[in-house]
């Protein structure tokens, strides 16, 4: 993980604190979240504490802490899912997981991320699976659409046993 660090490092080597959001969106490029060893070798590359760089990265809601899980669950919470029950979606989709958003599940089949709009208005409530939309959701239908990528995995996993 270091080497891959360093490299990014190298390519901002002017080491100035408006290098620190193009190092965060590098990283994260790289890795899918921004890893604890990074944000530190970051701060002494800016020679600034992590908890600043913390600090700038929880100010964006573009940066995570965690890797996403295989099965990447975005919940839609602009004006029209919010006024058709998307808190009521996500709620049901947190405690069917087991997780809160922002976070991925221990086996890390799952990940939660909350978004402003999808810009798919007219299918509110929306939420996205690896891109994958599903309209009109309601409380009732979300362990039903979990179930589809609860399957997948397990067919994947009962196919390379045999």
């Amino acid at each position: 993980m270091k080497e891959e660090i360093r490299k990014i490092l190298e390519k901002h080597p002017d080491s100035k604190r408006d290098s620190l959001i193009p190092l965060l969106q590098a990283v994260q490029e790289v890795y899918g979240y921004l890893p604890k060893d990074a944000v530190v070798e970051i701060g002494k590359h800016l020679n600034l504490p992590a908890s600043k760089i913390y600090g700038v990265a929880t100010f964006y809601n573009q940066f995570r802490f965690q890797p996403k899980g295989k099965n990447h669950v975005m919940v839609c919470r602009g004006t029209a899912c919010h006024v058709k029950g998307s808190l009521a979606v996500l709620e049901a989709i947190e405690q069917d997981l087991k997780i809160k958003a922002g976070q991925t599940s221990r086996d890390t089949l799952f990940s939660i991320e909350v978004v402003a709009c999808m810009g798919a208005c007219g299918l509110a409530p929306v939420i996205s699976v690896n891109g994958e939309f599903h309209a009109n959701v309601d409380p009732q239908k979300i362990s039903e659409i979990l179930d589809i990528y609860r399957e997948e995995k397990k067919s994947a996993m009962e196919a390379a046993n045999a």
